[in-house]
This record gives structure tokens, C-alpha cells and sequence, in this order.
């Protein structure tokens, strides 16, 4: 009888699909073949066609509820131990397996950690400003970007607003007078180098620093370890007048879809990858960022990586997750939208903050979770 055949599909960045395609060629009684969608794809592509067409999808926390919503998706509980899912929970790195818990389940399982830290060129920058209110200093004597394309614009204010004390409170989006200081604070930091990068994504953005090719640092984006053996350096996110760092998770985690024929053999696979010997070992091997704690913390993984690890962990300890409603990401792209080009066109505050919260109303339902 021939071994089970099993599709998966995660990101093409070798972050996203190196240790997957790798661990894929050794696993023992099944056969899984990886395919790799764009970035963009990976934040915005409707996650039950994805699902409709794949057994394991790898996704962002902002999908569940529209995964919820659309029925495609198994329960982690169905498929692990309560035990297990505890153990989980109790190792990974921040709220990265919380990020995947709505309508009281947990809808994947965290196989990488992610969030917005600052990233600077090593060669021009020897001290990363460590507070928010030293930025627009640093910036008239340093080429600093905001990251603003796609998504990142949205997500880069509400981790400010974060860092000023303020999270997502009831049916708002913000509360007024800290949006007011946070969008004061970024539009004095998008200058001409910000101008120029503002259709850069984090893959693209980094490449620049990596490069030397007109960005100097940028506060915010979405740390990827494979640039920290390559001339960039990263740092936590800045902290906010009370010394809180302000980040909003990212990371990725591994979904089951309903067409998906689990196996045995399947969720010890599962099980393996997420064990703390692959996390530590064969996934930052492979070019993967892991998701488990033990992992940031190993000092041959965070010798081998430029630092990168250590020196993010406490951004990745208390970052922030992003609504996850149905309808999260529809509101992500509409509100990153108006807010870049608010930014860009240098815009006031108050009939921009106004939109961004009728696009919140209008894409959350009163009443539903975050």
C-alpha cells in the first residue's frame, strides 16, 4: 500500500519553505509535497480557497476568523491532546500559539515566531535609538523608513500605539488622543527616504539595509533572521513614553484544512516539527526562525545568527496580536491603505483617525470578537 500523499502550501521566502521542503524529503510513512505562494499572497489570499486546494496551509493569525467563519479549518483540539496543546502553549516564544486561539479553539499550530523589531544597517548605524521619542532626531542625521507597503502601515501604527499605552479597547480601534501623538510621530518620520521606500515589503525593505542602498534603519518590520549574518542588524522595537515595547505579532503557523485525510503518521510529523530538538536544531539549520522559546533563548542558535535572537526576544515576549474577526483582513488592507496615503500626502490627523475607525466598525461587526 502506498504511503499517504499530503499538500502543503506555505510562503516563498527560504524562511517559509526551506526547513518544510527539507523535513518533507525525511519524514518516514507519508509523502508531503510544499508549494510557495508570494508574501503578499501569504497576507491576503482568502483562506478558504487556500484551503479548498491544500491538506496543510501555512498562515498568519488575522486569518482565523475568516477561517472560522468559512468552516475550513480543523481544530487543533481535535487532533492533539489537551496536554500537548498545554505544553505548547506554556514553551512557544510570546502569544504565538494564543494568536491562533478564536471562538474558543485553536485553529494551528505556531511553527515559526515573528514580529516587528528595529532593523539597521551595521556598517552606518553603531547605536539604535532605544525610545520612540529619539527617532526624529535620529532620522535628520541618519536615512530612516517607516515600513508602510501593504499591510505595514496599518500594523506599524497600532504597534506605536501600542509602545504610547494603548491597545484595541471595546468597539474602537484607538483610543483618540494617543492615535493623534502616533500619527503626529509618524508622519514627521516619512521623509524622502520613507517616500521612496514606501512600496518596499519587509523582504525587500531588508534587502536595501542589507545592501547599503539608501535606507540607514527602519523602527518597525517584521524581523527575518536570515539578514543577520548579512550586514543588518536588529534590535528590540522602540519603547513608548512608560518604557513598553509596542510590536504586533507576525510569525506563521501550520493549518489542517477539512479536505485533509489525517493520518497517524501525519501529526507525529506535526509533533516532530514542533519538538524542542527540531526546533533548536534542524529548523534554524534550514533558514527557519522557530517558534519555541527554548530555541531564542540557545546560545549556539543565537551565536550562529548574528544575535538576532536574543536580541529581539523581549519584543517577541510582548507583542501585540491583530484583530482576527472575519473581516480582519479586509480592514488591515482597506486602513494600511488610506493610512499611507494619508502619510504620504501629509495629511491631518483627525479625518484620517475618523476613517480608520469607520473602516473598523464597518469590517467588525459589533459584538464580534477581536
Amino acid at each position: 500500500m502506498s504511503a499517504p500523499a499530503y499538500r502543503g502550501l506555505t510562503w516563498d521566502h527560504p524562511r517559509g519553505y526551506n526547513a518544510l521542503a527539507a523535513a518533507a524529503e525525511q519524514v518516514e510513512g507519508l509523502s508531503l509535497h510544499w508549494d510557495r505562494q508570494p508574501l503578499e499572497g501569504f497576507e491576503s489570499h482568502p483562506i478558504a480557497d487556500l484551503c479548498a486546494r491544500y491538506d496543510l496551509v501555512v498562515l498568519d493569525h488575522p486569518h482565523v476568523g475568516e477561517a472560522v467563519a468559512a468552516d475550513c479549518l480543523v481544530p487543533i483540539e481535535t487532533l492533539f491532546g489537551a496536554d500537548e496543546i498545554a505544553a505548547w502553549q506554556a514553551a512557544v516564544a510570546g502569544p504565538s500559539l494564543a494568536s491562533y486561539r478564536y471562538a474558543g479553539q485553536h485553529w494551528a499550530l505556531p511553527l515559526d515566531a515573528a514580529t516587528q523589531v528595529m532593523a539597521y544597517r551595521r556598517a552606518t548605524v553603531e547605536a539604535p535609538p532605544v525610545a520612540w521619542d529619539a527617532l526624529p532626531a535620529f532620522a535628520a542625521r541618519h536615512a530612516v523608513a517607516l515600513s508602510l507597503a501593504g499591510p505595514h502601515a496599518i500594523l506599524s501604527f497600532q504597534s506605536v500605539c501600542g509602545a504610547f499605552g494603548a491597545g484595541r479597547s471595546g468597539e474602537l480601534f484607538m483610543d483618540r488622543a494617543i492615535g493623534r501623538e502616533v500619527y503626529a510621530l509618524m508622519l514627521a518620520l516619512t521623509g524622502d527616504v520613507t517616500v521612496k521606500a514606501q512600496a518596499l515589503n519587509p523582504i525587500a525593505m531588508l534587502g536595501v539595509i542589507e545592501r547599503g542602498e539608501g535606507i540607514d534603519l527602519c523602527p518597525l518590520i517584521y524581523g527575518y533572521v536570515n539578514y543577520a549574518t548579512r550586514g543588518v542588524g536588529f534590535a528590540d522595537a522602540p519603547r513608548g513614553p512608560g518604557g513598553r515595547i509596542g510590536s504586533t505579532l507576525g510569525g506563521t503557523g501550520i493549518g489542517v484544512s477539512k479536505r485533509c485525510a489525517v493520518t497517524p503518521e501525519l501529526l507525529d510529523h506535526l509533533r516532530w516539527l514542533m519538538s524542542d530538538a527540531t526546533q533548536r536544531s534542524f529548523i534554524p539549520q534550514h533558514d527557519g526562525q522557530p517558534a519555541l522559546r527554548a530555541a531564542w533563548q540557545d546560545a549556539a542558535v543565537t551565536a550562529a545568527t548574528g544575535n538576532f535572537f536574543a536580541a529581539t526576544l523581549a519584543t517577541v515576549e510582548q507583542a501585540l496580536l491583530r484583530p482576527r474577526h472575519d473581516g480582519a483582513i479586509a480592514f488591515q488592507t482597506a486602513a494600511s491603505a488610506r493610512l499611507r496615503a494619508a502619510l504620504l500626502a501629509g495629511e491631518a490627523a483627525d479625518p484620517v483617525l475618523d476613517e480608520l475607525e469607520t473602516l473598523y466598525r464597518t469590517h467588525h461587526p459589533a459584538g464580534a470578537e477581536t
